[in-house]
Formats: C-alpha cells, structure tokens, sequence
C-alpha cells in the first residue's frame, strides 16, 4: 500500500496547508477500491476472468467473473448506441495497491465470440481514484466523500475496452480504451466444447434485428 498511502499524503498534505473546506480528512473510506463492469443495452456479455496488477507488481487474479450490468430497456430506441449509464456494483480488490493495468476475458453473447485484453491504467487516473475519496463533492459539501474509489470497465462488441472511474460527484471520466483480441481457445478457453455461457436473449433478438449492432458507436 505504499504507493496509495503517498498519494493519499500528498492530497491530505496539500488540503491541510490551503485550508480546504471540502477535505474528507476524518470521512470513512475503504483501504482498497472495487472492480466493475457494464456492457451496452442489450450487447449481453459473460465475464469469463480478470486480474489486476497493482503498481507494486504483484497480481491478483480472478478479480471478477460473470455477469455485467446493463439492459434492455425496449423503448423503441435505438439505446445500444454508446454507453447509457456507468454504474452498477462491483468487486472489491482486497489487498491490491492501485492498478497499473487490468486483464479481462470476456464472451460476447451476441457476437458468439470471445475476447481478451490487457488494459493500461494511466497515472492521471490513480490520481483520480485518490482524489475521489480524500474530497468531498463542491455542489453537496455536506456530504461525505464517496467511501471507496470504483474502476468500471465497459465490454462491447467488436473488442472495445472502455475504462471509467468516478470522482468526487459521483460523474464518470473516461480515464482508458482498449481494443481486444480474439480468444483464439474460445468460450471457456475450449474447455466446454465451444458453447457459450447463455443463449441471445430474446429482446436481443429482436433488438438486433431491428437496428443491427452499433459497432464504431462505443
């Protein structure tokens, strides 16, 4: 935890000498952050396995497996289109430092293919996840700071990674993107002879059938 605790310093550091009033000093917080992720309207993944590799090194895997947060919301729109919401609960990554870059393996249901992807994180966004927790929200500073700092990490068709985090108003910075590879194993790494997690949803269907999958829209 060396490297969270020197950043958390640093800000303590510099609010305690300007005197700022919106400092979540003595606010409770978590020692460590959560894992999320989200998928499109309707562009159903499964998460097969991620790991994280903190910036001391070490990693931690199996970080997060299942199924993301999404919806389908049938409103005659064509809502698959970029990216809703961020939001949805995640994992917590005990004993992790912040990351340096996250791993993922993921099925796209609608797709029939299975993606995998090593995600960079940037300095700017640690900082962020810092800043997060030690700072409460200027527009409601009566509140208490958010007590643990999220990454959420957006699966789409076609590969694409999107990386989110939140600060200190609960609004989402888009801090990271990747673009995946094909798992050349597939589904379960071959160990289930091919077949995916869960069939297309029937609202998928009929979704897709109408607008067709937004790729170049994520």
């Amino acid at each position: 935890m060396r490297a969270m605790l020197a950043l958390l310093g640093a800000i303590l550091i510099s609010g305690c000498q300007s005197g700022d009033p919106l400092s979540a000093k003595n606010d409770p917080k978590s020692q460590w952050w959560e894992l999320a992720f989200i998928e499109p309207n309707y562009m159903n993944v499964w998460m097969e396995n991620s790991s994280v590799q903190d910036v001391t090194g070490k990693v931690f895997f199996r970080t997060g497996s299942g199924t993301a947060a999404g919806g389908e919301p049938e409103d005659g729109k064509e809502s698959a289109r970029g990216w809703v919401g961020v939001g949805g609960s995640g994992r917590t990554v005990v004993g992790a430092d912040l990351p340096m870059r996250i791993f993922v393996r993921w099925q796209s249901i609608v797709e029939q293919k299975t993606y995998r992807a090593w995600v960079d994180i940037p300095q700017q966004a640690r900082l962020l996840m810092v800043s997060s927790t030690q700072q409460r929200c200027p527009q409601t500073p009566e509140r208490e700071a958010r007590f643990m700092a999220s990454v959420y990490l957006g699966l789409a068709p076609g590969g694409v990674v999107q990386v989110w985090m939140k600060d200190s108003c609960y609004r989402p910075i888009k801090v990271a993107r990747a673009q995946a590879e094909i798992e050349p194993l597939g589904p379960d790494q071959g160990k289930n002879e091919g077949r995916y997690a869960y069939p297309v949803s029937e609202k998928s269907k009929r979704y897709i059938n109408q607008y067709g999958i937004p790729y170049g829209s994520w």
